[in-house]
Order: C-alpha cells, then sequence, then structure tokens
C-alpha cells in the first residue's frame, strides 16, 4: 500500500471524514479554459477557413475532435498509477528522442515553411517536439530521484542529464524549433533547482545555456531577423513586421471590455496565424483588457496549483510525482508567457502556442494528457500527512530498491 492510500485510510479511521477524490476547482479550470479555446479557435478562423475550404467551421470543428481525442488520453492517462511513469524513465528517453530522429528522415517528416517538425498520421499531422517535452520532463523526473544525492553533490550528477538534453536540443534546432529548445531548457533548469542543484553549478547550468543559445540566435539569419524584428516591428511593418504590428492593432482595438465575440477585424486576412500562435491577439481584441485580466488569472491558478500539488507529492514521499508536477507547473507557465509576450511585442517571435487556447492538435492532446498526470499526482497525494492531526503517528515505508 502506498503511503498516499495508508494515510487515507488512518485519516477516515481517526477522524470519519474522506477526502475528495478530484481537484474539482483544477479539473474545471482546465475544461474552462478548454471550451474557450475551442471558441476562440473557430472566432479567429473561420474567414479563412471559409476562403480555404468552403467550410467556416473546418478549424473548429477539428479543434473538437482533437479536443475529445485529448479528453480520453487524459482520462486514459488518469488511470495508469505514477509508479509505472517512474520506472519508465528508459523507455521515454528513448522513445522521445526516437521521435526527434524519425522526423528528421527524408520523406517521413512534413516540412512546412522551412520547418521540418510533423509526421503524418493519416489525416492528422504529429509536431513531435509536443510529446517528447512530455516525455523527456517524466525521464528527468525519474533521474532526479534515482540519483538526487548524486545530483546534489557530484559534478557528474547534473551534467549526465543535461547531455540527454543537449542531444535532443540538437534534434530539434535541427528541425529547427528554436522556441521548443528553450522551454525545454529552461523547465529542465527549474526542475533540476527545485531538486537540490548547488547554486554554482546551477548558475553555471544558467550562464552556460543562456551564452549557447544566444549564440544560436545570432548565429542564423532568420532567428536574427526575427530579432530585430521585435525590437522594432514598425520599421518594416508591411514585411518583416506585419505580424507583430498586426497583433499590436488587434490587442490595441480591445480596450477595456472588447470589440464583441466574433466582431474582431483583425482576424479578417489581416493577422497572420490569428488561430494558432496568436489566438492572444484575437482574444484580447474581442474581450479587452478585463477578459486578458480573467485569462491570465486562470493559467496564474493552473500554475499555483501545479506546483501546491508538487509540494504534497514531495513532502509525502513521492518526489518522483513531485518533480513532475514542478515540471508541468513550470512548462505550462513558460510556454504561455513566452507566447503573450510575443503576441505583445515584448518577446521575439517564437512558434509557441498558446496552451489550451491554440489550434493544433499535438499541442491541445499533450497538454491534457499533461493535466491528467498532474490530477493523478493529486490523487495519489491528496490525503497527505498535512491532513492529519498532529498526535496521528505516520504509516511506515519501505525504503524503495535503487535501480541497477
Amino acid at each position: 500500500m502506498s503511503i498516499a492510500a495508508a494515510v487515507q485510510t488512518r485519516l477516515a479511521r481517526t477522524t470519519g471524514l474522506r477526502c475528495p477524490r478530484l481537484d474539482y476547482r483544477l479539473l474545471g479550470v482546465v475544461l474552462c479554459l478548454l471550451a474557450l479555446g475551442l471558441v476562440m479557435v473557430t472566432s479567429a478562423s473561420v474567414s479563412m477557413a471559409d476562403r480555404q475550404f468552403g467550410q467556416p467551421f473546418y478549424y473548429g470543428l477539428r479543434q473538437a475532435v482533437y479536443l475529445l481525442v485529448g479528453l480520453g488520453a487524459a482520462a486514459l492517462v488518469f488511470g495508469i498509477r505514477m509508479a509505472h511513469w517512474a520506472r519508465a524513465g528508459v523507455p521515454v528517453l528513448l522513445l522521445a528522442l526516437g521521435l526527434l530522429a524519425v522526423v528528421l528522415v527524408p520523406g517521413v517528416g512534413n516540412t512546412v515553411n522551412g520547418a521540418t517538425r510533423w509526421i503524418a498520421l493519416g489525416p492528422v499531422n504529429l509536431q513531435v517536439s509536443e510529446p517528447a517535452k512530455l516525455l523527456l520532463l517524466i525521464y528527468l523526473a525519474g533521474y532526479l530521484v534515482r540519483h538526487g544525492e548524486e545530483v546534489r553533490s557530484k559534478v557528474s550528477g547534473f551534467i549526465k542529464p543535461m547531455a540527454v538534453l543537449i542531444v535532443a536540443a540538437a534534434l530539434l534546432l535541427a528541425e529547427p524549433d528554436f522556441g521548443a529548445t528553450v522551454v525545454l531548457f529552461a523547465t529542465a533548469l527549474a526542475m533540476m533547482f527545485l531538486a537540490g542543484v548547488r547554486w554554482w553549478q546551477f548558475g553555471t547550468l544558467i550562464g552556460g545555456s543562456g551564452l549557447a543559445l544566444a549564440i544560436l540566435a545570432v548565429s542564423s539569419p532568420y532567428r536574427m531577423t526575427r530579432l530585430t524584428t521585435f525590437i522594432d516591428p514598425w520599421k518594416d511593418p508591411f514585411d518583416s513586421g506585419f505580424q507583430l504590428t498586426q497583433s499590436l492593432i488587434a490587442i490595441g482595438r480591445g480596450h477595456w471590455f472588447g470589440v464583441g465575440l466574433g466582431s474582431g477585424v483583425q482576424k479578417l486576412f489581416y493577422l497572420p496565424e490569428a488561430h494558432t500562435d496568436f489566438v492572444f491577439a484575437v482574444f484580447a481584441e474581442e474581450f479587452g483588457l478585463v477578459g486578458v485580466v480573467l485569462l491570465l488569472a486562470l493559467y496564474g491558478f493552473l500554475v499555483w496549483r501545479a506546483f501546491a500539488i508538487g509540494s504534497v507529492a514531495e513532502k509525502a514521499g513521492d518526489r518522483f510525482s513531485g518533480y513532475l508536477a514542478y515540471g508541468i507547473g513550470t512548462w505550462l507557465a513558460l510556454q504561455s508567457a513566452i507566447n503573450i509576450g510575443v503576441n505583445m511585442g515584448l518577446l521575439p517571435t517564437k512558434g509557441l502556442t498558446l496552451p489550451l487556447l491554440s489550434y493544433g492538435g499535438s499541442s491541445l492532446v499533450v497538454m491534457c494528457v499533461a493535466f491528467g498526470l498532474l490530477l493523478r499526482i493529486d490523487y495519489e497525494t491528496r490525503c497527505s500527512v498535512h491532513t492529519l492531526p498532529a498526535n496521528t503517528p505516520l504509516p511506515q515505508r519501505r525504503a524503495p530498491r535503487r535501480p541497477v
């Protein structure tokens, strides 16, 4: 019996209380954002879908299908004990690297706008970086548990996972997918910091990673163009700065309360990628500053709950689940902040979707799976030591065997 289950049983016997089985607040906010995303994708893509396919709701219907698949995948993942994920470190690592490698094989990966990031699976395209990020976080969480003492005390402890991440980053940059590389590295560094990496090691990692990413940014002409465009998009508003200037116009038109759902103008062939990377700009135009603040509050709640769930899991003795929850929360915070920053002209264009809101099957399904894992972590640790009276003894737990 796991420590969480034993504590739950003791709590029921000593106090007569029963712990709620799910975090319905977390589930409700996720479902709210998913529903809002479906509405916004439909609103932002109506004109484009009508012109391209003669079906105004083409993208909206596809998003609805992706949503159903994502919810089904989340339910499936929720039924799997976290102990199984903790033992699957090597298989998930090989799967992640395999996905990143196979997309680069000529004839396998699909190239769109100069980037080879997708594998055709029948009528849909899988963006391999999305599942690969989650799989690598699962591997890293397990590694930090198995080699926690080495990570905290020896240089080799954090060089080994960094070597794996460098291989993954090289494959991502070969696609190229600079945005996914930044998110993956930043999330991994945050997980290692929370696992107890010493300050000088963490500082070295930050400095080295930052220097490497800066060199990569300035060494590629298209990345340098994105950087210079981000600094002054109005210098060339009809060419390199067109997308950002149109996004800023959309956000500015929203004022306090927006122009109303469906009444946005910038999505009508002015703002490129309105239903994918720049759906936030459409949302800001149609719901205004008040809507934006509420949206940010919803994302903030999800990030807070992820870290709170991780903290409870770690204190209950399940460090793997705790580190993974920290990773999911950091990933959500970083990708949301980067996407919104790009839409507002605060960051250079990265090509990252807004989690749970943007159009895209790979991103939506993987994010649903991530929250399925988060709900499972909360489910297993909900009745933790913090819900017991102070004089209640804790159940004993046998130390797990160290994997070879």
